[in-house]
């Protein structure tokens, strides 16, 4: 599996995720950083809302999450929330949602 050209694929994936508030796409936001995908197609990355408080920070996380599994050869993936309040918690959630 080349993981380069998987990570473009989550990369352009990824700029279809729009922030409803801005109508900018979340790689442009800066909102996805640490992207990183393994040689077995899980994505790492790491979330951050445009702010600590950030009214559509779980609808965006979930969009995103959305995303990524829609790209083909991506088998699973761990999400990180940073900068947020809760964000611990946001990231357990989150990533206990995937694993179901």
């Amino acid at each position: 599996m080349n993981t380069t050209k998987l990570k473009e694929a989550v990369i352009k994936k990824l700029e279809t995720v729009i922030d409803p508030e801005t109508n900018v796409d979340v790689m442009r936001m800066r909102l996805i950083l640490d992207l990183e995908i393994d040689e077995n197609g899980k994505a790492y990355y790491t979330f951050r809302p445009s702010s600590p408080l950030c009214p559509i920070a779980v609808p965006l996380a979930l969009n995103t999450m959305k995303a990524i599994s829609e790209v083909e050869g991506i088998s699973k993936q761990t999400i990180t929330v940073m900068d947020y309040a809760g964000a611990e918690q946001l990231s357990e959630i989150l990533n206990n949602f995937l694993e179901e």
